[in-house]
């Protein structure tokens, strides 16, 4: 059978403004923790909706912001602003103001990026509650967004030339430590302070580890500092302070407005963005009750916890801009003997204050990861010999179509794009042979451990191939030399969607000079769990060669997908029931026939045992979310009463060493150390206080989680009430998990089309492109 291909009528794409409407991340993508449910495509609703958050722990109900409003974008920027600068510059335009506390802010940047004695390491810069935040809440699981309409927007004017960025040594990073228990005095002082404040005193250990030492005095002199623990929205840290402070408690408070201002960054980051717009930041906090939301800003500014960025925009039309250079190199005429180099300077300033400018807000934790990553870039890019190697040449002649153009493109080029799906993974898997025939340390790095085993399959060996994980780890790979980088030569990173912009930053500042980086990846498949959007930032920075490969996915399978990263849900032929379509007509029924699917029909049809099929559902909750699939899947196939906290020996489970991991793996058994868990990447043990966070049943995964690993079958469930988390990227990453088989249980009707048709992935707010831009110029 065949999927059907009609549309009707148009349903409006999701709009950038979505991401910051609701507390939760709604265009957020899954974290992957069990502890952080959330919708695959992001929408708000009800508890139990499919693609909600029914834990306690999400912060789903809040309405931070309607990105439409608009408010003034300069005076945050020029508040903060030094008084000395302005008493000194009398004459000072508005813009010129401007534009000096600009240069400020990126002194600021620089001096604290300067002052560390080692690159920036990803998930560092923010510990306890903004860390324990995003690792609990960044589970909701859309984060779809367009590869390239973010940036469809006028280039920005390149920035001042900076120096040449100089690689800094990285230690050794050593494995993650178990993260420190609270001392039982601090639980019971916070204790006594939320029992006063009437909130629940089983919150004591998280508010005691989120806010460490001294927490119970913390609580007391600000009791919004609650709004730091997972979970917490700020109606409920509202009531807590009400509680404590009585009639001293008002909207207006600075301790509130900073802690608000904080917490709706950490929720755009949920949602995948780096950066917040200022008019949707005060927006936000209007919405919130913040009754002057450029006095929050400066104030949280001021206290270091966020920073402020003016990145500039040319106008349609406008004459483009070049970076200030030699007078041999201008275009402009050399000044005259009595012209000063201040006066020039003045013109070049005065041309800037024309220029529109976009005033972002974000986290220093991500902001300075950006500023890093694009960095690093540039030393990547600008520290490989362009000299044509010989050796290099005749590989790629030995070789056709895009597999000779990516040999040819990584033999003269520091960073590399490869495009394409499944299939097209033998093209770096050329490389890498090439690379190591030619002497050259080279290293594969995947998302997961299955994505390791299949293009260690293509290279017939396992050693070059680890995860990314396990590479910046050190428990696999080459090591580190003497300076802490990575000993190699060449990094091909598959599955490079899946990069958020801290992990991103890791591996770059890892990297030795001259040095080759090849990111290869599918651009349609669901984008990152964490905060922005790194590898379709590049395509459409177009810094760097990029290989679109030419290499289709096939068979029936391969055709539907490919068709449905285009926007058409065609009709396939599946003589071999590749392809299969299970309509239902409600909820109920959907689950009943996924659970005879994985257990009857797939095995009975197609020989595919129940633990080589994986099920994948829009969300967590809802009538026919991952929960009740996977209650259903467990009492079919591997009943028990689940004495080891809900688990027995044989459970299938999702264990998420990390956010925006996910490892499929089966319980062995429990014992006083914890739950002991059989995984791709050997034995492990859950200690027994993180089961309930970093455990889940695994026979039904959600897309984010999924995303990254292939099963012999797949069965694709759409509830009726799922409909609103479908969408194009969505679809693709579902569909695509099967190698053999797909199953779609279809209750959505029309709306799966649409989705495919006209439901594009949300945008993210990122600043990749323009730092970008400013540093490497445009590849040719």
């Amino acid at each position: 059978m065949s999927t059907e291909p009609e549309t009707t009528e148009s349903a409006e794409p999701g709009k950038p403004e979505d991401a910051v409407r609701s507390g939760t991340p709604t265009d957020g993508p899954n974290a992957d923790g069990p502890d952080a449910d959330g919708p695959d495509a992001g929408e708000p609703g009800a508890e139990d909706a499919p693609g909600t958050d029914d834990s306690p722990n999400s912060a789903d109900t809040t309405e931070p912001a309607d990105t439409t409003d608009s408010t003034d974008t300069t005076q945050p920027e020029k508040d903060t602003t030094e008084p000395a600068a302005a008493e000194g510059s009398p004459q000072l335009s508005e813009a010129e103001a401007e534009l000096l506390a600009q240069k400020l802010e990126r002194e600021r940047i620089e001096q604290r990026k300067a002052e560390k004695k080692g690159p920036i390491a990803s998930g560092t810069k923010l510990s306890g509650p903004a860390a324990d935040l995003l690792a609990a809440v960044r589970a909701v699981e859309s984060g779809e967004k367009p590869v390239a309409a973010v940036f469809d927007e006028p280039r920005p004017a390149p920035r001042r030339p900076a120096p040449e960025p100089v690689r800094r040594p990285q230690p050794v990073p050593a494995a993650p430590a178990a993260p420190d228990t609270p001392a039982p005095q601090t639980v019971d002082g916070v204790r006594r302070v939320l029992a006063a404040g009437s909130a629940p005193e089983a919150l004591a250990p998280q508010v005691a580890a989120a806010l460490g030492e001294g927490a119970e005095e913390l609580l007391r002199e600000d009791p919004w500092q609650l709004l730091r623990v997972t979970g917490v929205r700020p109606e409920q840290a509202d009531g807590f302070a009400r509680a404590l402070l009585g009639a001293e408690c008002r909207p207006d408070d600075e301790r509130r407005t900073r802690a608000v201002t904080v917490w709706l960054l950490e929720q755009a980051a949920l949602a995948g963005h780096t950066a917040l717009e200022l008019s949707a930041l005060a927006t936000a906090l209007a919405r919130q009750g913040v009754p002057d939301a450029d006095t929050a800003v400066q104030s949280t500014l001021a206290e270091g916890e966020a920073l402020v960025f003016q990145d500039a925009l040319d106008e349609p039309g406008a004459r483009p801009r070049t970076a200030p250079s030699t007078p041999a190199a201008s275009s402009a005429p050399p000044a005259a003997a009595g012209d000063s180099v201040d006066d020039t300077e003045g013109e070049q300033e005065e041309a800037e204050e024309e220029r529109p400018v976009r005033v972002l807000v974000g986290l220093e934790r991500y902001a300075l990861a950006e500023e890093s990553l694009a960095d690093g870039l540039a030393r990547i890019v600008n520290s490989l010999s362009k000299e044509p190697s010989p050796e290099w040449e005749a590989a790629a002649a030995a070789v056709s179509g895009s597999t000779a153009e990516l040999i040819r493109a990584a033999a003269g080029h520091g960073l590399v794009l490869h495009t394409g799906g499944e299939a097209s993974r033998a093209e770096p898997a050329a490389l890498l042979t090439v690379a190591r025939g030619l002497g050259l340390r080279a290293v594969a790095a995947c998302h997961t451990p299955d994505g390791r085993r299949r293009f260690a399959a293509l290279l017939g060996a396992e050693d070059p191939v680890v995860t990314v994980a396990g590479l910046l780890a050190g428990t696999e790979g080459p090591g580190r030399d003497a300076e802490g980088a990575l000993a190699l030569d060449v990094l091909v990173v598959l599955d490079a969607p899946q990069l958020d912009v801290e992990g991103a930053a890791m591996i770059v500042e890892s990297l030795p000079d001259g040095a080759r980086l090849v990111l290869s990846g599918d651009p349609a498949v669901l984008w990152s769990a964490g905060p922005g959007r790194v590898f379709a930032d590049l395509l459409a920075a177009r810094t760097c060669p990029q290989v679109a490969s030419r290499t289709p996915d096939p068979g029936p399978l391969g055709e539907l997908v490919s068709g449905v990263g285009i926007g058409e849900l065609n009709q396939v032929d599946a003589p071999g029931k590749e392809v299969v379509i299970v309509p239902v007509r409600d909820a109920g029924e959907a689950v009943h026939r996924t659970v005879q699917l994985v257990a009857d029909s797939v095995p009975r049809a197609l020989g595919v045992p129940p633990e080589d099929t994986v099920v994948i559902t829009p969300g967590h909750g809802g009538a026919a979310g991952t929960r009740v699939l996977n209650a259903a899947l467990k009492e079919r196939l591997n009943p028990g009463s689940g004495r080891f906290g809900g688990f027995d020996p044989g459970d299938r489970v999702a264990y998420s060493p990390a956010p925006g991991r996910t490892v499929p793996g089966q319980v062995v058994g429990a014992d006083a150390a914890g739950l002991h868990l059989s995984c791709a990447d050997g034995a492990v043990v859950v200690p027994k206080e993180r089961v309930e966070q970093a455990v889940r049943h695994g026979w039904a995964l959600t897309a984010h989680q999924a995303v990254g690993s292939r099963w012999p079958a797949a069965v694709v469930v759409l509830p009726g009430d799922a409909a609103q988390a479908l969408s194009r990227p969505w679809v693709y990453t579902a569909f695509g998990r099967g190698e053999r088989h797909l199953s779609v249980v279809h209750g959505v009707e029309q709306a799966l089309p649409r989705a495919v048709a006209e439901v594009t992935a949300k945008p993210r707010t990122t600043r990749l492109p323009v730092l970008l831009r400013s540093q490497v110029p445009a590849a040719q």
